[in-house]
């Protein structure tokens, strides 16, 4: 038996859980086609978005920056993610 999702439904369920992870007090990670391999954006509660990268161990990351408030907005923007600060 083949179960059928609307159209975009992981958007959708990828929405709740990033909020879901926010007002629990954890990071949401985002990974994009635009960042190397081994790099994600996180996204903290506070509304803080850093690029970070995997090391080698695959247990530690490492903080390439920190974006801007107007580089954050923007990100949240061209993911249709709501601003939750």
């Amino acid at each position: 038996m083949k179960v059928k999702f609307p159209p975009n439904n992981s958007k959708v369920l990828v929405k709740k859980l990033r909020e879901q992870k926010l007002r629990a007090g954890q990071p949401f990670m985002i990974n994009t086609k635009e960042l190397g391999t081994k790099e994600c954006y996180l996204e903290y509660p506070d509304g803080t978005i850093v690029v970070v990268s995997a090391q080698q161990s695959k247990t530690d990351i490492n903080i390439l920056r920190r974006l801007s408030d107007n580089e954050a907005k923007g990100l949240r923007k061209k993911l249709s993610f709501a601003e939750l600060v």
